[in-house]
């Protein structure tokens, strides 16, 4: 396929590497949750007085501080450049749902990325204009009656849930102190990491089917355009 066709712009690089930093984020979050499990283990045997040693016990202190910090900094890179591939996976999505022969719009590729950095807003904006997206995608000319998936759905909620549980590990971080505090952290952090990985899922499902949308709808478009030059 060439690199555009009436407007429409290739993406199947930017959606291979979208899928491959989804990917390899899964990987992350996976070796983060059984990090966490191991500190979990660590702070159960502190608070328990498992140790006899105070020198072991350091030791192990410093080794655990080491590998999560190692960890956290690995997720830190991979979520950046995931996020940014996504959204402009995203902008790219929506630009190419109108070069299809989607009419009517509400959200312009600008904002449907925007609205991700406006807070209250990012509560329900960056649905909608998903929504839109998947719509404009299945049906270009026949959006607006497109049911909404429940694909949409189930990515959003998983979007909400896991900003939220991160929010609430975050605050609870600038604060914890003690044995419990750190063991009430480290579980919060397991729990935001599996909703991680659940909505990384998610995600990979929605972007190709989006994606495979939009190359069939592409295909139809050439194939019409083709017929008719030649009658």
């Amino acid at each position: 396929m060439g690199q555009t066709t009436e407007g429409f712009k290739n993406f199947d690089t930017l959606t291979k590497w979208v899928k491959y930093f989804l990917y390899i984020q899964i990987v992350v979050v996976t070796v983060a949750i059984a990090s966490n499990f191991m500190e979990y283990q660590l702070l159960s045997d502190y608070q328990n007085g498992v140790y006899t040693s105070q020198e072991k016990a350091i030791a192990d202190g410093e080794t655990n501080d080491q590998r999560q910090q190692l960890i956290s900094l690995a997720y830190i890179i991979v979520f950046i450049i995931s996020g940014f591939l996504i959204l402009k996976w995203i902008y790219r999505a929506n630009y190419n749902a109108r070069q299809l022969g989607a009419s009517g719009m509400k959200f312009t590729p600008g904002w449907s990325v925007g609205w991700y950095f406006i807070p209250i807003f990012n509560l329900w904006k960056p649905y909608q204009a998903m929504r839109e997206i998947w719509k404009a995608s299945h049906a270009p000319t026949d959006w607006t009656n497109v049911a909404t998936s429940s694909d949409l759905r189930r990515w959003w909620f998983f979007w909400i849930v896991s900003s939220v549980i991160a929010n609430i590990s975050f605050r609870f971080s600038m604060n914890a102190e003690g044995l419990n505090e750190l063991i009430i952290l480290n579980v919060v952090d397991q729990a935001s990491e599996l909703f991680s990985i659940s909505l990384a899922i998610v995600t990979l499902i929605l972007i190709n089917k989006i994606y495979l949308a939009q190359l069939k709808n592409l295909h139809k478009k050439v194939n019409k355009a083709d017929e008719f030059i030649n009658e």
